[in-house]
């Protein structure tokens, strides 16, 4: 059971680099400096390994999608019953 919560834990923090890198990439497009923080999770955000990046991923699309779906279920649940 430790190795499951070690994964989970592993991959809320690949979610929360991904979005910090994600962030970071958006600035440095738009030209403007970055943090010292901002370039080292973008530095940690490429290095990683391209499988964690895929799980970080579909950890976040399927989070967004469940919680969209959800809610969407609701609103619109309560609409159709009136």
């Amino acid at each position: 059971m430790e190795g499951v919560t070690e994964d989970s834990a592993e991959i809320f923090d690949d979610l929360y680099l991904g979005i910090r890198a994600g962030g970071a990439l958006r600035k440095q497009r738009r030209g403007e400096a970055l943090t010292h923080e901002e370039q080292e999770a973008l530095s940690r955000w490429q290095r990683l390994s391209t499988p964690r990046k895929a799980a970080a991923i579909g950890a976040f699309a399927a989070g967004t999608f469940g919680l969209g779906f959800t809610l969407g279920g609701l609103v619109f649940g309560r609409w159709r019953r009136a």
